[in-house]
């Protein structure tokens, strides 16, 4: 049975990415540099875990791999990592940041927190049962990497509970209609495919290659149509 819908799981986690962004710009300012950067490549370290985890849960790696592809090029020719960066360019300008590291840390932490299958799942149970256990959960981790990301990155992470709110609000909303979502076929290759979104992040964090990991998006989508097939 479907309940009101409410946003208690959503509006947690946004305040969690707050709480934990504030939390790493205050710690960032007494953190000696080296320090600041071994935190963000052990976490890059434990992204990169977390990324090969989910990949490999898939049990048809050859479609996730082809929705990956098919995403990419999709994702290229609409330019969404552009947007990204431009949406937080946009959010700098407004909040009078004179961060060198805004965007970054604006795009990395978004990418993060909305790409895992906890982002769906936690989203649609909130919105369809009440039931907001999963993205409590989500939000201490969330709360937790946001101290991390933010001790370097600064108030650019802060601006990607922005991100939070309105992509798990979203699915929140439209939960009843999105129900499909939660077919194992579907949540499996969403899983295996984002996992290998949030490879790339920890990829990024390490400053290893520069992937364009918004533009991988689109694969997301091939990836629920292969799971409808």
């Amino acid at each position: 049975m479907i309940k009101d819908c409410n946003m208690t799981g959503t509006i947690v986690n946004t305040g969690a990415v707050l709480a934990g962004s504030f939390i790493g710009i205050a710690a960032g300012r007494h953190l000696p540099e080296r320090v600041k950067t071994t935190a963000v490549q052990a976490l890059g370290l434990a992204v990169i875990l977390i990324g090969i985890q989910m990949a490999l849960s898939g049990e048809d790696l050859i479609a996730v791999i082809g929705c990956l592809l098919l995403g990419a090029v999709a994702g290229e020719f609409m330019k969404i990592e552009q947007g990204i960066e431009a949406c937080g360019r946009r959010l700098k300008h407004w909040s009078g940041s004179s961060s060198g590291t805004f965007v970054q840390g604006f795009v990395s932490a978004s990418l993060i927190y909305v790409t895992g299958a906890m982002t769906i799942v936690g989203s649609i149970q909130d919105g369809t049962v009440g039931d907001s256990s999963i993205l409590y959960i989500k939000s201490l981790l969330d709360g937790t990497i946001s101290v991390a990301l933010a001790s370097t990155y600064g108030i650019g992470v802060a601006f990607s509970a922005l991100s939070v709110l309105v992509v798990q609000g979203s699915i929140t909303l439209l939960a009843s209609r999105l129900l499909f979502l939660q077919e194992p076929a579907v949540l499996t290759m969403i899983t295996a495919t984002g996992g290998l979104l949030i490879l790339g992040i920890g990829i990024n964090l390490l400053n290893l290659a520069v992937i364009r990991v918004g533009n991988l998006i689109p694969g997301l989508v091939f990836a629920t149509l292969w799971g409808l097939r």
